[in-house]
């Protein structure tokens, strides 16, 4: 009896130990429900097969002979299992991309307009000169639609520390950054980070407020409201049993300044993306399974994010804002379908922000026209805009789409975003296709559509250009001042009226 009641005990104690140890808990059980979601159809087979031995082993007193029928039966049993098994780590995972496909829309409307920004690239890269005196090590650079700014979040360094400081600076598609702010994060007492070494674990401090809640670190980002840093961590949960799917789950705000942890279910005072970024290229990954089971066993249906180059860096979920005023923002990916081809067939959007526990929609928009590849759209820019394309360290960056049909693509080098090329469908047709300078003032047209609105603005600044040209210049002004077409058109003039004055007599 003592022997029991040491066993128990002994239970007792690791079950109190597991359930204190919030964090580690958290983890066992969210890597254990994917374990489960695989192991339970094959064990439950094999139980079903295994039964008759058993019962008929149960009936026989434990003795060998518990019948050859019986034994027959839990052999097929777990050969069955086997092969569900083996069935069930495909089958389980087109079942997991169904689940996420619920919350897709596939629509023929066209992409809603969307702002350009900056590249991502060009945005991390200017991080680490604005940082100044800062010896830590950069973490994450995220863009924030609402501000149309980006943040970067600074790790102190050593095994027992936190972040050292938040960076949010402005990064114009003109130029370098035009304003910067640092808000550094009070070491002594807001001492935690993500993936953070024992009471420095920002993980365990969530769990140990909200249990069976993870995050990625990737979805993480800084905010600055004054000299206070906030890092801003989308949470996910867990649903379902044979097929485990992530849902959102609300987010985490931590303190710089107090180390104080807040978790909201309602994130919209959140000033940023609260819809975790990871969970929006899930849902896309999945449209793999718009089609029957065959079509996605094969990958004959559904999409892929490009992958040609062009946008390598960044070539999925382009943090944009509407350009409709209206203050919204989206995930927005271009889609080229699975296989060989390259051409930009669809674009995907998410919504970065999205109330309740549900999945955001994700909406697939079919273009019609389609895209050329990303890579065909810059040896286009390169070939139509050599004159501005491309010297010393400038390149083409991102080929995002910014509504409708349109295609925006930037150029110039990382510290200096110098140009953007605006385009529409593909590129052999005869639709416009223009430079104009990183801060959206047209330039020219490598080809204006009759009655595009490139070809209007056109035709304006050269009617504009000649009346201006062929103007008189007023009485007294000074003649350096005048353009060659002006003093030409003066020196007829005068001439003019000399002859009818000698004429006349």
């Amino acid at each position: 009896m003592g022997r029991v009641w040491r066993v128990a005990l002994a239970i007792v104690f690791a079950g109190f130990v597991l359930w204190y140890a919030s964090y580690y808990t958290t983890i066992m059980v969210w890597e254990g429900r994917k374990i489960l979601s695989w192991l339970a159809p094959p064990v439950l087979v094999a139980g079903l097969g295994a039964l008759p031995w058993l019962v008929r082993r149960l009936r026989s007193g434990g003795r060998e002979e518990a019948g050859t029928a019986a034994q027959a039966v839990g052999c097929v049993g777990l050969v069955l299992a086997l092969g569900v098994a083996i069935g069930w780590l495909v089958y389980g995972s087109y079942q997991q991309d169904r689940v996420y496909m619920e919350s897709t829309r596939i629509v023929a409307a066209p992409v809603p307009e969307l702002t350009a920004r900056a590249p991502y690239v060009v945005g991390k890269a200017q991080a680490a000169p604005n940082l100044g005196d800062v010896t830590g090590e950069i973490s994450d650079v995220t863009y924030l639609p609402d501000s149309d700014r980006f943040s970067t979040l600074v790790e102190r360094r050593g095994w027992l520390a936190g972040y050292e400081v938040g960076l949010v600076q402005d990064v114009p598609l003109g130029g370098t950054g035009r304003s910067q702010q640092r808000c550094a994060f009070d070491t002594d007492v807001a001492d935690a980070r993500i993936s953070g070494w024992f009471t420095h674990n920002l993980g365990r401090k969530i769990s140990a407020q909200r249990r069976w809640v993870r995050f990625e670190a990737s979805d993480a980002y800084v905010t600055c409201s004054g000299d206070t840093p906030t890092v801003v961590i989308p949470l996910k949960r867990q649903t379902g049993f044979f097929v485990v799917t992530e849902r959102p789950a609300g987010v985490a705000l931590y303190n710089g300044r107090t180390g104080e942890l807040t978790l909201l279910d309602d994130s919209t005072a959140v000033p940023g993306p609260s819809y975790p970024l990871s969970l929006a290229g899930r849902q896309r990954e999945a449209t793999a399974a718009v089609g029957g089971f065959s079509d996605w066993l094969f990958e004959r249906s559904g999409w892929d994010e490009s992958e040609d180059g062009a946008n390598e860096g960044n070539e999925s979920e382009f943090t944009l804002r509407y350009r409709d005023q209206s203050g919204l923002s989206a995930y927005v990916t271009p889609l080229t379908p699975q296989g060989e081809a390259s051409s930009v067939v669809a674009v995907s959007t998410v919504p970065t922000r999205h109330q309740g526990g549900g999945l955001a929609p994700l909406t697939v928009h079919r273009l019609d026209p389609t895209w050329s590849s990303p890579q065909t759209i810059v040896a286009l820019v390169k070939a139509e805009y050599r004159d501005v394309c491309c010297y010393n360290d400038d390149r083409v960056f991102e080929i995002v789409p910014t509504g409708g049909s349109t295609w925006t693509a930037t150029v110039g080098s990382e510290q200096n975003i110098r140009y953007r090329v605006e385009g529409r469908g593909q590129i052999a047709g005869r639709e416009a296709t223009c430079l104009k300078s990183a801060d959206g003032t047209l330039i020219r047209c490598a080809y204006a559509a009759p009655g595009s609105p490139e070809e209007k603005e056109l035709k304006r600044r050269e009617e504009e250009k000649r009346k201006r040209e062929t103007s008189s210049p007023p009485a007294g002004e000074d003649l350096s001042k005048l353009t060659p077409q002006q003093l030409a058109e003066l020196h007829r003039r005068v001439t003019e009226e000399v002859n009818r004055r000698l004429t006349a007599g």
